[in-house]
């Protein structure tokens, strides 16, 4: 998110920070003109990924000064709830074809990729990872703030995003002749496919685009670490049969709402467990010694940031100088 430096409101000023990074790959312009995209290439591990952003987060905030300040969240704690585009033919034509949704696409997103190989491992793993999308959503919720009031939801962002179409959980996919038939079929490009996670023709990845944007650049490494333990463990022979798309969107709700204090459906029995014991018990399979934290995600943090700092303007003064850490 890119702040006035005064009033910490979303200033749609997006185009002259990239003027001044004259080019750089890792910087990008997005639909809002208040929002700034970092795009990392590929790293051999997490850590290497997490130091490349530090210094991406650093060299973009030095790029922005005199212009505004950075911040990172799924959403705006009490910026108004539509907002200025950005310029170009691509944004334009999204603004033509969804109005006013266009500009209330005020949304900040933490996409993680992974390359699995071959093809078909990668369809099964995808697969799979549909039925742990919500958990994923717990874990990472960190919107809990949207138009100047507490939405009670851990995240808002899901319901913005999702009055665009393909929007949530993805379609199970039997093959990647039924991803371009899709593709075919709704007369789009790959980019519009909009789902919490997806097949990356192009990247030869698995996306997972679930998790809001963090906070910090250690939050950030978290969530990426438990999204690469989680596919390559599911790559490695843990891939279930897909789970009905339904049953997924009830514990996507849960997720929404309730976060980490929410409970979370067993996709075949329908049995019902605290998330944090599933975030534990999938932990123990996945990662072992990953450090995630479980008593509290970005939306917790927020709420008790607002409550000692005086509320709102505070809470985003807070995401502003936590940007770097």
């Amino acid at each position: 998110m890119l702040l006035d430096p005064e009033t910490l409101d979303l200033t749609p000023r997006a185009a002259e920070v990239l003027e001044r990074v004259d080019g750089d790959p890792r910087f990008k312009g997005e639909l809002p003109a208040a929002q700034l995209e970092i795009v990392l290439p590929p790293a051999a591990t997490v850590s290497e990924a997490a130091a490349w952003l530090r210094t991406a987060r650093a060299d973009l905030a030095a790029a922005a000064t005199g212009i505004g300040v950075l911040a990172g969240a799924g959403a705006h704690p009490f910026a108004a709830v539509e907002g200025v585009l950005s310029r170009g033919e691509r944004y334009e034509a999204l603004a033509r074809e969804y109005g006013p949704i266009a500009r209330r696409q005020l949304v900040f997103g933490l996409h993680v990729h992974v390359a699995v190989r071959p093809a078909a491992r990668a369809l099964a793993t995808y697969n799979a990872l549909r039925g742990h999308l919500p958990l994923l959503a717990a874990l990472a919720a960190n919107a809990p703030f949207h138009g100047g009031v507490d939405t009670g939801l851990a995240s808002v962002r899901p319901k913005i995003s999702e009055q665009l179409p393909r929007q949530g959980i993805p379609p199970p996919l039997a093959s990647f002749e039924e991803l371009a038939a899709a593709l075919r079929w709704a007369g789009i490009d790959h980019a519009q496919w909009w789902w919490e996670a997806r097949l990356h023709p192009a990247f030869g990845t698995v996306e997972v685009r679930v998790p809001d944007t963090q906070t910090t650049v250690r939050e950030t490494a978290a969530v990426a670490a438990f999204v690469h333990a989680l596919v390559a463990w599911l790559a490695d022979g843990n891939a279930p049969a897909a789970a009905p798309t339904w049953r997924i969107a009830e514990n996507r709700w849960s997720a929404c709402r309730h976060g980490l204090d929410g409970t979370l459906a067993d996709l075949d029995t329908g049995e019902r467990r605290p998330t944090r014991a599933v975030l534990a018990a999938l932990l123990d399979d996945v990662a072992p010694t990953a450090h995630v934290q479980l008593e509290a995600n970005g939306a917790i943090r927020q709420r008790s940031v607002a409550a000692e700092r005086g509320g709102l303007h505070g809470l985003t003064r807070w995401l502003a100088d936590s940007f770097l850490g």
